[in-house]
């Protein structure tokens, strides 16, 4: 029998899997924000999306106990581990310029 709903968690999930740009977007917006607990938040949906933690854990080679945790609202992943996951689900860190530095040489 067919559920009459879905819940959020796994409509977003599908969104993500769906429009890998979508995704992209979504995640550049948060960072752009600067709220890091719904950055954790929607990559851990994010990992839902793509397989599961432990599947992005073993893509990202990291260990999937740890990984529950980085991706918790407290998370707090370093440079290196956030490269890692963004990479198992095709995704990657940029920069890109938002207008004049606030110092000048």
């Amino acid at each position: 029998m067919t559920q009459p709903y879905r819940s959020h968690a796994e409509a977003t999930a599908e969104m993500f899997r769906r429009d890998p740009d979508f995704a992209a977007d979504y995640l550049d917006s948060l960072l752009a924000d600067g709220d890091q607990a719904d950055l954790m938040l929607a990559l851990r949906h994010m990992a839902d999306a793509f397989g599961g933690v432990p599947k992005i854990a073993e893509q990202a080679q990291l260990n999937p106990t740890t990984l529950y945790r980085t991706l918790s609202r407290a998370g707090n992943p370093e440079l290196r581990s956030l490269s890692a996951i963004l990479g198992a689900m095709g995704l990657r860190i940029a920069i890109q310029p938002v207008g004049k530095p606030a110092v000048t040489a």
